[in-house]
């Protein structure tokens, strides 16, 4: 490809990356991952941004992700931290291993309908049998505006990759 010709990206519809903006390494690997995960395909979920020790990723509001009150059902929220703690922590395993979900504890703070949740997974320490992160679910209104809505603490565990 030339300096300054533009690709047009699968994971951003509309997105134009050139030389500049081409997504790292890094995130191309968490990627490759999670466009294997058939739940989030599913429920529509985005890979947003990663780095090191880090993973946030985009949930829209849809029929697929609420419950019968018509909010985001606690589910959804979970799975959506669960992803982004695990991809946070798969950006610090070396890139012939996986992980996986040992045990998490999530703390519901306020439900909303509309709109879209963020997760923001963080490792808070990296060892060789297991990590640990953390990660605050957020909602964003149509406005923009964004409100607290879940905290999550998981361990993880490095495992090898099978495919």
């Amino acid at each position: 490809m030339a300096v300054g010709q533009t690709l047009a990206t699968p994971f951003l519809p509309g997105f134009f990356m050139n030389a500049s903006t081409a997504p790292s390494e890094l995130f191309q690997r968490i990627e490759t991952s999670f466009l294997r995960q058939g739940l989030m395909q599913h429920l529509g979920a985005r890979l947003v941004r990663v780095e090191p020790g880090l993973c946030e990723v985009a949930l829209p509001y849809s029929e697929r992700v609420n419950q019968q009150q018509g909010g985001f059902h606690g589910g959804a929220m979970g799975a959506l931290a669960d992803i982004a703690g695990g991809y946070a922590a798969l950006t610090q395993v070396a890139p012939d291993m996986e992980v996986t979900t040992v045990e998490y504890k999530i703390n519901f703070l306020a439900g909303f309908q509309g709109g879209e949740l963020r997760a923001v997974g963080r490792v808070t320490r990296a060892g060789r049998r297991i990590i640990v992160t953390t990660a605050d679910v957020t909602h964003r209104d149509a406005s923009g505006k964004e409100s607290a809505c879940a905290l999550m603490q998981q361990t993880i565990a490095p495992v090898p990759k099978t495919y």
